[in-house]
């Protein structure tokens, strides 16, 4: 790519000098060479200097069968920088004890990357095409907060 069309400011905080396109996607690659994306960099999730990739956790949660949709984001927090927020769809005719999902989460992730806020939502907010819109989460209310 050479650039965008009469944007060079967009092009410049894109394309470095030595002509590399940043993405913003973050990945890293194994012995084999496989290459595997985790995530994107505005998407990252930074607490207490700790850095936390949504995706892990989203997997973490969506391994749950009461659970049909997830979205991990990052929230504002005075203390830490940002707190882990989790958003949950759930399955038709499903329930299930937020508890229970933290629990979950503690048993498979880092003490750090365990969400502090969750919300089961009756719908995700999605793109035409399907994509969770994550900044239409973060403003929502009625968060069941548990200890940090």
């Amino acid at each position: 790519m050479a650039g965008y069309l009469d944007l060079p400011e967009a092009t410049a905080s894109t394309i470095d000098p030595e002509g590399w396109l940043h993405t913003g996607d973050l990945g890293s690659m194994d012995a084999q060479g496989n290459l595997r994306i985790e995530g994107r960099l505005k998407e990252m999730i930074i607490r207490g200097g700790e850095n936390i990739f949504p995706r892990e956790i989203e997997e973490v949660i969506d391994a749950h069968p009461a659970v049909a949709a997830v979205a991990v984001v990052g929230l504002p927090d005075p203390l830490f920088g940002e707190q882990v927020a989790a958003f949950m769809q759930l399955a038709p005719g499903s329930s299930t004890d937020l508890a229970e999902l933290r629990a979950l989460c503690e048993r498979n992730l880092a003490g750090f990357k365990v969400p502090i806020r969750w919300e089961v939502v009756a719908e995700m907010p999605r793109t035409p095409i399907g994509k969770i819109q994550k900044f239409l989460l973060a403003p929502s209310l009625s968060v069941q907060t548990f200890g940090t």
